[in-house]
């Protein structure tokens, strides 16, 4: 039986975040589901209280260190100690180097790179307390780099190398480190990305679809389960890895 604990996911209002927050519930854990605005935390929050769980929603901009020590006090309160960390939260801002402006860049660093520092930092220090704890992190397999988003790819990685770090730090606090790095999951922002290239949703899945080794894309539950292994009592001697749910093998 999964010790009930109290977990954050950021950018949890929809698409994987949401998914992974929903998965957490079921093993019983308490959510703090955290977006950008609060309202659009509702949908997964309601989705979690209806199916007999208990959550939160938070509105906070993760690249906002008073923002993010605010929402890591009100979980703390509300729900109890955070010891379980998803740093999900993501944007894109993809374009070709010669195009990228600087917000592109920062932007995306902001959210991504500095957004999951901010809340692993605000976080780990329920979790030494506690002496346990589980982070996250969510990569991607375009940290191998991908045309179009050098911002995107760098952030990316650069998760890699935070996770491998806070691994080595916080081992000895009971608190374990991991990163996902998806492949093709087929969320709104997918969507969003065949719009903007001009191509039906349906015929933009059909065509990743031929390049991955199972003949299938993603879809959010894939990645969910995958974290919800690694915050499992049984993953507690995994620490610093990065799990690469892609459908096939990455390099």
């Amino acid at each position: 039986m999964t010790e009930p604990r109290t977990a954050i996911v950021t950018g949890a209002g929809r698409g994987i975040g949401a998914e992974i927050a929903q998965r957490l519930a079921a093993e019983g854990h308490r959510i703090a589901v955290i977006d950008l605005r609060e309202e659009d935390t509702s949908a997964t929050v309601e989705a979690i209280i209806s199916a007999g769980g208990e959550a939160i929603g938070v509105g906070a901009d993760v690249s906002d260190s008073s923002a993010v020590e605010a929402a890591v006090a009100r979980v703390a309160d509300e729900l109890g100690a955070p010891t379980i960390l998803v740093n999900n939260a993501g944007i894109l801002r993809d374009n070709l180097l010669f195009k990228m402006t600087d917000t592109d860049w920062d932007a995306v660093m902001g959210v991504h790179l500095r957004g999951a520092f901010l809340m692993s930092r605000a976080v780990q220090a329920h979790q030494v307390e506690q002496k346990w704890g589980r982070i996250v992190n969510l990569s991607s397999t375009s940290a191998l780099g991908n045309r179009g988003q050098a911002n995107y790819s760098t952030a990316k990685a650069g998760l890699q190398g935070f996770t491998k770090t806070l691994a080595i730090e916080l081992g000895r606090y009971g608190v374990t480190a991991n990163a996902i790095a998806p492949g093709f999951i087929a969320t709104d922002m997918t969507r969003a990305t065949a719009e903007r290239v001009g191509v039906p949703f349906e015929d933009f899945l059909a065509h990743a679809a031929k390049e991955i080794p199972v003949g299938r894309t993603g879809v959010p539950a894939d990645i969910a389960a995958a974290a919800a292994f690694f915050i499992s009592e049984e993953a507690s001697f995994v620490s610093g890895q990065v799990l690469y749910v892609a459908g096939g093998p990455k390099d």
